[in-house]
């Protein structure tokens, strides 16, 4: 039974839309499979892994009799690109997916999609939300990278998003660095936190476009659903307690200086090279009109770079990760940015000039 004729592309960018998701070692072989359903004369792509699913409309189609079929994601989407740009037929046979273009021939095993664990959108939505999805693209790429990986503590394996009265809040950290981003969210009276999943954040940012088509949040107390363009996409949600991330960013810190990002990002960069590979502190020296960053190796080799900077305070040592440092300065898009300090024991606290919108907060190293 002919289930699709169509262009290579038209069928290769929904399946990388849902693909990125499928587990390739997951203890269920079937949800290494993509799920293609053809109904309601549409034929629409499915993957999940349980706590996650994406689902988009691959093509509208003029055959109305439903076929559904699983079958594998990494196969299948390895010969949509390897074939030339062109026209492909796809064939139901016997539960067997025959994949046609031009003179080339592809059969490929399927399981039933009966037996495919689809996850139901939740009826219990508590707040509902639109926003562009360029701003919400910004916004998670400006916490994203302060995401705890695999710590003990699981609600820091995640990012906690905030709806209150007229204010969108992200917020991220690993228990040596948080991450805060807002926006304002006029017409909007309901609150509510949630902690999406490490997985779920990282697949929304690849599939949100940098444009102003609308992003329709739907979210509850166990799940969270966002609809963009034509990809429907639901993720269970973290269970646990977020750390008060009020209570840690600082407040009072006065010695307070800016200079531009591409400086201290190349500069950093370059002291990078000469740390310890375990530990990657870098120092900073702070001293009149003058930041001097220091690191050392195991070696003895050491890295010197001077930026000059409007400080006027008293002389000031203080160390940090250098890679906290750098995941911060690669993903703003901003000319300055500014750091506030208190003491060489305290965290500190990076911003951008006149914006309260963005905060960084590192806690310091001891080098």
């Amino acid at each position: 039974m002919l289930l699709l004729k169509t262009e290579r592309d038209r069928l290769l960018r929904p399946l990388q839309a849902v693909s990125g998701i499928v587990d390739k070692r997951h203890t269920l072989p079937i949800l290494s499979n993509v799920l293609l359903e053809r109904t309601d004369g549409r034929l629409t792509l499915l993957a999940t892994d349980i706590e996650l699913q994406i689902q988009t409309i691959a093509e509208q189609t003029d055959a109305s009799e439903p076929v559904a079929l699983t079958v594998s994601a990494r196969k299948f989407q390895d010969i949509l690109r390897a074939l030339p740009e062109g026209e492909v037929a796809l064939q139901a046979e016997d539960k067997r997916l025959l994949i046609r273009s031009g003179k080339s021939r592809f059969t490929l095993q399927t399981l039933p999609a009966a037996d495919y664990p689809r996850m139901s959108a939740s009826t219990e939505v508590a707040v509902t939300v639109s926003l562009a999805q360029r701003h919400l693209r910004r916004l998670i790429g400006l916490v994203q990278y302060a995401m705890a990986l695999q710590d003990i503590r699981y609600y820091l394996n995640g990012m906690l998003m905030v709806v209150r009265a007229g204010e969108f809040r992200l917020v991220a950290t690993d228990g040596h660095r948080l991450a805060y981003a807002s926006m304002p969210l006029p017409g909007v009276s309901e609150e509510i936190d949630i902690i999406l999943p490490r997985k779920a954040v990282l697949e929304l940012a690849r599939l949100l476009a940098d444009n102003d088509d609308p992003v329709q949040l739907r979210l509850g107390a166990t799940q969270a659903q966002f609809n963009f363009g034509s990809i429907e996409f639901i993720t269970k949600l973290i269970d646990g307690k977020f750390p008060d991330y009020d209570r840690v960013i600082p407040v009072g810190h006065d010695r307070v200086f800016a200079l531009a990002r591409t400086t201290l990002q190349a500069a950093l960069l370059r002291a990078a090279i000469l740390t310890n590979e375990r530990f990657r502190g870098v120092r900073m020296v702070l001293s009149a009109g003058t930041l001097k960053l220091v690191s050392n190796n195991a070696e003895q080799e050491e890295a010197e770079e001077l930026i000059d900077v409007d400080y006027h305070w008293e002389p000031m040592d203080i160390g940090f990760n250098v890679n906290y440092l750098i995941d911060m300065l690669s993903n703003v898009a901003v000319e300055m940015v500014e750091i506030s300090l208190k003491d060489s024991g305290s965290s500190a606290l990076f911003s951008f000039p006149g914006q309260d919108d963005f905060k960084y907060v590192v806690m310091p190293m001891r080098i």
